[in-house]
């Protein structure tokens, strides 16, 4: 298997064609770039923007250029020496008219050869929950009526542009009469005689019949547990595959599937040992990829966790946490505002998902004549659900594995100790389910219980966390991330360099990344946004002078006062994260491009912390309230404030610069496999999709490359332009190709200093038989106006033993080779580059 060296992740759509990628490939080569990382190229509903809404998986997205398009450019990868990976979606396709499959489930219903592709509850009619009122509201109003389907010509239930084909033997003995009906009662006789019911989009929560992607009605779960669903969902995937045209796989929401080992362990065989294969699955606190999958690794969530204990300011987050208590003017309860949101996902957002769990429990319990009264069982299924710290367990028909026998059964303790504990009886039958200790004859009950439960605490964890309490709490926007900790803890380099170590051991061969197209901000705003843990007190005067700078801005509304001063200190953090670097308060057109895309960006964040407005529920005053709000904030008129913020944040500007190099060289040269999303080899400000899926202007790209020069140019706008790290990235993947071994399977040594900048640094080592890296990079680099030099005039020493001593080094910056000896002395003035020492 060849394990990249680099990877480039390319959004196709949106403008993005295989031959508009295939003109990239010249400067992909020149950057180091190993393999192009392509977002999913199947063909997806009309005008995707993503390609995660499959609708055919054999069938290389026209729009992009089609199977001639991708051909072309699989040759341009070739000819110049790079691979490509595709992330493949079998979780979910699009529950779409425009999915062939789907439209002949719906139009035979369980005698379609596809009814068990999909993962469909046939107890009941198949639900299309795509009205926009109830059906009996949009029969009444007219919007339901008979019509020919424009394509099949066939008898449909249209509904504006939607036409939903008839079941044939409701139509097919009487066509013409049918197409005659415009009587509301005989309209809905016809669709009472359906396969299908359609619903109102608003109660998909609590009515939806089949398996959904999150709360997406429009994706649909696929049941690839069935070796005839794999084979007719990968038949194209494995061609190209085993064409030589695609090197490697990634596997979007792995912990979907019914069973992940299996899905994977097939998709292995089918691949081949060659194919380059990663999954994307967020790990919890302490929870390792089970070594039993036959992966390369994740896609590197964890690695982007990992870095924050290296650059927040460990000393001071507690005074980070106790000033944002006091803009609440009370404590935050994270524990409690965890439980508050998943609550919410489990009595609402997830209702139906609830629903089909208990209905199974309380069968099961009936065949065991075990009395449990209803409320009983859902009371100790809530609890479990809320309680589950991880994203699933991963049972099968036999049951449990043990390590995940063992987390249940701390997860069972911690429900018990509750000081209101479910039912000991209810929960007992609900942890005998889903370890497999149950009769016989309910085992097949309790195996599908198994696996729809480790299909729900998935989506269920990342709903409430990323998607809810995120929105919620803004202490640090920074920290708010995918696969960050959602608990207050604790920052230290000692816990970044032990997850490094366990990396290197568990995972050398995932993926390190710090922009994803899920990723909540871009990394450079996240490396900025970090150094605000630097200076909390300072930090906090600011808001409050803004605050105090446009009070007149806040409206009290029936429900309260909006902005609230939470909101308020989220929309600053959340301007200062995405601010552009040169952006001047007088440049008018600067302020309305980047309006559009905040106030895009605070809409979306008021909506997913589903308080005081949500997305099925709107509150426009509010949300109108707070998005005048934030446009004043932008408005050119607003001169003294916008004066006030860019002076202010020019320190933290400066330090985040820093942080972002330091990020860009640690994901470079700790253990993993550094992705590289595109665009962000330069500098990444970007907000939440949409916003982090918008093109980056690749000509500047290719000429600011093309412009690198060595030794390293160090002028204050190649930091601005985000030049210096495209420059460090070239020059550090040219080594990672020379010396693959070296990154692959070096050692990594943490390293120790002693001086003024001791706690200023990051500092490790790679090691591997006769070679040597030495990594030294600055952190904690914020400097106050008022305090313009934090560093004593003495300098620092970085000791070093054998054999990373008394050796000669090339300096990969600026191509300097020096003889070291048992240390390095590094000066005290502090230019802000780190330094990396290549042994010769």
């Amino acid at each position: 298997m060849t394990i990249p060296t680099a990877t480039w992740r390319i959004q196709f759509r949106n403008g993005m064609t295989f031959d508009r990628a295939a003109s990239l490939v010249p400067y992909l080569k020149q950057l180091g770039i190993s393999h192009l990382y392509a977002s999913p190229i199947f063909t997806a509903t009309n005008e995707s923007t993503h390609g995660y809404d499959v609708t055919d998986a054999n069938e290389i997205e026209p729009a992009i250029g089609g199977r001639a398009g991708f051909d072309r450019l699989a040759i341009a990868l070739k000819s110049a020496g790079l691979g490509l990976i595709l992330d493949i979606v079998p979780n979910h396709m699009a529950a779409s008219l425009e999915n062939a499959w789907w439209r002949d489930v719906i139009e035979h219903g369980e005698q379609s050869r596809y009814a068990r592709h999909f993962d469909i509850d046939w107890s009941r009619r198949l639900t299309l929950p795509f009205l926009g009122d109830p059906f009996e509201t949009a029969l009444e109003n007219g919007d339901i009526t008979v019509k020919a389907d424009p394509e099949s010509g066939k008898p449909a239930l249209a509904y504006y542009e939607a036409f939903y084909p008839l079941k044939p033997d409701t139509w097919q003995e009487s066509e013409d009469d049918v197409l005659a009906l415009t009587d509301r009662a005989s309209i809905a006789e016809l669709h009472q005689r359906q396969p299908w019911r359609l619903m109102c989009w608003r109660d998909a929560a609590n009515e939806l019949s089949y398996r959904r992607f999150f709360e997406i009605t429009g994706l649909v779960g696929m049941r690839v547990e069935e070796a005839r669903v794999f084979d007719d969902t990968h038949r194209l995937i494995l061609e190209l595959v085993h064409s030589g045209a695609v090197d490697g796989l990634r596997v979007d929401h792995v912990d979907g599937l019914a069973n992940p080992q299996a899905y994977l362990t097939r998709l292995r065989q089918q691949a081949g040992p060659e194919c380059y294969i990663t999954v994307e699955k967020i790990l919890g606190k302490d929870e390792q990829l089970p070594t039993t999958w036959p992966v390369s690794g994740t896609t590197g969530y964890e690695f982007m966790a990992a870095l924050s204990d290296a650059l927040v300011d460990g000393n001071n987050i507690s005074a980070l946490r106790k000033i944002y208590n006091d803009v609440l003017d009370k404590p935050v309860n994270m524990a409690a505002e965890l439980r508050e949101a998943k609550r919410l996902m489990v009595d609402k957002n997830f209702a139906g998902e609830f629903t089909t769990l208990l209905t199974l429990a309380s069968a099961i319990a009936a065949e065991e004549s075990a009395l449990l009264p209803e409320n009983n069982l859902r009371q100790a299924l809530r609890e479990l659900l809320i309680a589950f710290p991880v994203y699933r367990t991963y049972g099968t028909e036999n049951g449990l594995p043990q390590e995940d026998g063992e987390l249940l059964q701390q997860v069972a303790n911690s429900v018990k100790n509750r000081t209101d504990p479910p039912d000991p009886a209810a929960l007992n039958l609900i942890l005998r389910i889903l370890t497999g200790e149950i009769p016989a004859h309910t085992r097949q009950q309790a195996t599908t219980f198994r696996i729809r439960f480790q299909q729900l605490t998935g989506p269920l964890m990342a709903k409430s966390v990323e998607d809810t309490l995120f929105f919620r709490q803004h202490m640090s926007l920074a920290l708010n991330e995918v696969g960050a900790e959602p608990l207050p803890r604790t920052f230290s380099l000692d816990r970044f360099h032990a997850e490094m170590k366990v990396r290197l051991e568990r995972q050398p061969d995932a993926l390190s990344g710090t922009t994803t197209h899920d990723t909540k901000r871009g990394e450079d705003a996240r490396a900025r946004l970090y150094t605000l843990s630097e200076a909390p007190a300072h930090w906090a005067t600011c808001v409050a002078r803004w605050c105090e700078m446009n009070r007149a801005c806040v409206v009290t509304l029936e429900d309260g006062r909006a902005p609230k001063p939470s909101v308020e200190w989220m929309l600053y953090q959340a301007l200062a994260g995405v601010w552009p670097a040169t952006l001047q308060p007088r440049d008018h057109a600067g302020l309305a491009a980047l309006e559009e895309r905040f106030l895009a960006y605070v809409q979306k964040a008021l909506r997913e912390a589903k308080q005081r407005t949500n997305w099925t529920a709107v509150n426009d005053d509010y949300e109108n309230a707070v998005l005048d709000y934030a446009r004043n904030l932008l408005s050119p008129a607003n001169q003294d404030f916008l004066r006030d913020f860019t002076a202010s944040l020019q320190p933290f500007i400066q330090a985040g610069l820093v942080n972002s190099l330091t990020q860009t060289v640690v994901k470079l040269t700790a253990p993993g496999v550094p992705d590289i999303y595109q665009g962000s080899e330069t500098l990444d400000f970007s907000l939440i999709d949409p916003d982090n899926r918008r093109e980056p202007d690749f000509a500047a790209l290719q000429q600011m490359l093309t412009a690198r020069k060595t030794p390293l140019d160090t002028d204050p706008a190649h930091w601005l332009s985000g030049q210096l790290n495209q420059h460090v990235i070239a020059s550090l993947l040219q080594l990672r190709q020379a010396r693959p071994a070296l990154f692959r399977h070096g050692g990594y040594l943490p390293l120790s200093a002693e001086g003024a900048r001791e706690d200023n640094l990051i500092l490790f080592a790679r090691l591997d038989n006769t070679e040597a890296l030495i990594v030294i990079a600055p952190r904690l680099a914020l400097n106050l106006p008022d305090n313009p030099d934090t560093a004593s005039s003495a300098s620092t020493t970085v000791a070093l033993a054998a054999p990373l001593s008394r050796r000669r080094y090339r300096n990969i910056l600026s191509g300097e080779v020096l003889f070291v000896t048992n240390q390095i002395t590094l000066d005290a003035e502090n230019s802000g580059l780190p330094l990396i020492l290549s042994s010769e």
